[in-house]
């Protein structure tokens, strides 16, 4: 398996292809926006939206720059939170979950694509480890959030 081959692999992982953890798409299927939009008591504590919004920001930001794409939407760690309106809209909740798989199949393709010449160049490769650990972490805590307010599936 070549490099390429194993990032992806581990990207898909935690996506949607389940390993050794829950992976990102069943950690957010089935909410509704209000759901999405609860948050535990303690201001230190993201909604499901919240961390799915600050998860598509870096996806896209990094397979614009796979692409080789100038990224002007530059916001700091915390705007990306609110990338997205949370309103209490089942409609909007669909299509934030929707870009969030877009901005994952837009990464993928790119990195499909991309040599290992441009894997190491300006850190590519740790970029995308780090976004997969990122995501990884983020999921862990949508899934506490679904636990508190009793959303998550007894069978999993």
């Amino acid at each position: 398996m070549n490099r390429t081959d194993l990032l992806i692999r581990v990207l898909d992982t935690t996506f949607d292809k389940e390993s050794w953890y829950a992976p990102f798409k069943p950690a957010i299927e089935g909410l509704t926006a209000e759901q999405a939009r609860w948050r535990p008591a303690g201001e230190a504590t993201k909604t499901i939206w919240e961390n799915v919004n600050h998860l598509i920001y870096y996806k896209e930001r990094l397979t614009a720059k796979l692409e080789g794409r100038e990224w002007t939407q530059t916001l700091d760690g915390n705007e990306t939170f609110y990338l997205t309106d949370q309103l209490n809209d089942d409609k909007k909740w669909i299509a934030v979950v929707e870009r969030v798989e877009t901005a994952h199949r837009g990464l993928r393709e790119a990195l499909s694509k991309t040599t290992i010449e441009m894997l190491e160049q300006n850190s590519l490769e740790e970029k995308l480890l780090d976004i997969m650990l990122h995501d990884a972490y983020h999921t862990g805590q949508i899934i506490q959030i679904r636990k508190m307010q009793g959303s998550w599936p007894s069978h999993r």
